[in-house]
């Protein structure tokens, strides 16, 4: 047997079912986001400051910004309606389009802007925050959101859906297969 074995169908089958498991747990990451925020369920969100409570997804985190050249861009965003409807929409659908495996690229892009703000939010390249304290960052380019960002591009360059997903069905709607962009 040479030192490089050729794929086999098991070894493709396990990469798409290990695929598909990336896919259906980024998709639950996003849902579960949306779900902690929309109803307070006491993790990241307290239910007096849950969405359907009246209180703001973005407010906490973006008036918080303290380091980076858009942290009087994001203090401003804080709190406001189109921030907040934005922010909530895009965790519903990228959740639900991801965990289903429909639409990945679109997911893709969205996902991947969505957590290009949030990054620039944290601002990792900075070691202090505006006021002079350690940031605590671990690594000034890498961190979570860049991770999620590329899982998302993977999973849409992968065709991830494929697997344990409808997206076969989703391609064969008319509408999908007139705009191949929804994908």
């Amino acid at each position: 047997m040479s030192a490089v074995e050729t794929p086999t169908r098991d070894r493709t089958g396990t990469a798409a079912a290990s695929l598909a498991v990336l896919r259906i747990a980024t998709g639950l990451l996003f849902l579960w986001a949306f779900l902690d925020k929309a109803f307070g369920l006491g993790y990241a969100t307290p239910a007096k400051n849950a969405w359907f409570s009246g209180g703001s997804p973005t407010k906490g985190f973006l008036s918080h910004v303290a380091a980076g050249p858009f942290e009087s861009a994001f203090h401003a965003w804080a709190g406001a309606w189109w921030a907040d409807v934005l922010f909530m929409a895009g965790l519903l659908a990228i959740g639900v389009a991801v965990t289903l495996g429909i639409g990945l690229r679109v997911s893709a892009v969205t996902g991947t802007l969505m957590m290009l703000l949030m990054w620039a939010a944290e601002w990792p390249p900075a070691q202090h925050t505006s006021s002079g304290a350690a940031t605590m960052s671990t690594n000034p380019l890498i961190d979570y959101h860049v991770v999620y960002a590329l899982v998302l591009i993977v999973l849409a360059a992968t065709a991830s859906g494929a697997t344990w997903g409808v997206a076969r069905w989703w391609a064969s709607l008319p509408v999908v297969q007139a705009n191949s962009w929804l994908r």
